[in-house]
């Protein structure tokens, strides 16, 4: 666990969401990487940073709070109201954005938030390509792309 995010393995992550129906996964990349790159099968797109500047949405917390409770949600980002939810999991292309973004849930209150490790893509191989040597896709998950 880093900083209140746990982290799990991309097959490890889709047995959780098979396991428990409330189970949600949130993909943190770009809009343009979660329609043309692919995406996990039932991921809800929330993007952390967005281009073409790569600032962070600063609706991030308030737009999760939306998914995870039903579009309940408090005007301000209070983490003394800890939102105790079902599990939310977070991939971006390699775990790295999912991990900050996961942070940021942790600081707001969230629990139950993990990191899927590899992300999408995973890391490049020697030929600097992503999905050859570990990623959701690399283990044969189920995705879809736009």
């Amino acid at each position: 666990m880093i900083d209140g995010v746990h982290s799990i393995a991309p097959k490890d992550a889709w047995q959780l969401l098979q396991d428990n129906p409330k189970a949600v996964l949130i993909d943190v990349r770009s809009e343009m990487e979660f329609l043309f790159v692919g995406h996990p099968k039932g991921a809800i797109h929330i993007s952390w940073i967005e281009g073409p500047d790569w600032v962070k949405n600063p609706n991030f917390i308030r737009e999760v709070r939306k998914v995870v409770l039903g579009g309940v949600i408090d005007d301000h980002d209070d983490s003394s109201h800890p939102v105790d939810s079902a599990p939310i999991l977070l991939i971006c292309r390699s775990g790295a954005r999912s991990l900050e973004a996961g942070k940021a849930l942790v600081e707001s209150g969230f629990k139950h938030i993990y990191n899927v490790l590899e992300g999408f893509e995973g890391a490049l191989d020697n030929e600097h390509h992503r999905s050859s040597i570990e990623g959701w896709r690399f283990h044969d998950l189920p995705w879809e792309q736009c």
